[in-house]
């Protein structure tokens, strides 16, 4: 995974009660990460994640996948390097 944030969002969203059958959009996601992770947090979301490895290995995969690719997508502009770079309003002048 590429930061502990999208690491704690797919969980949130494999967690979640969305559905891939549900054809979410990336608003739906996004609200479904956020409703999760203030409705049972964020070990309450490794938690459940655990449990389903445990007992469905196969199906928790394919949802992790798609939990991945959704919060991957879904949150793909604020996750950008230029988000974190030094608005140029702010910028110190040059030397």
């Amino acid at each position: 995974m590429e930061s502990t944030f999208e690491a704690v969002r797919a969980e949130a969203l494999f967690a979640s009660q969305l559905q891939m059958s549900q054809g979410p959009v990336d608003a739906d996601v996004r609200a479904a990460v956020t409703h999760t992770l203030r409705r049972i947090g964020v070990q309450g979301c490794v938690a459940r994640v655990a449990t389903e490895f445990g007992e469905h290995p196969e199906c928790a995969s394919n949802r992790m996948n798609w939990a991945l690719r959704m919060i991957r997508h879904a949150y793909a502009a604020s996750c950008t390097p230029e988000v974190f770079v030094r608005p140029k309003a702010l910028a110190q002048p040059a030397r």
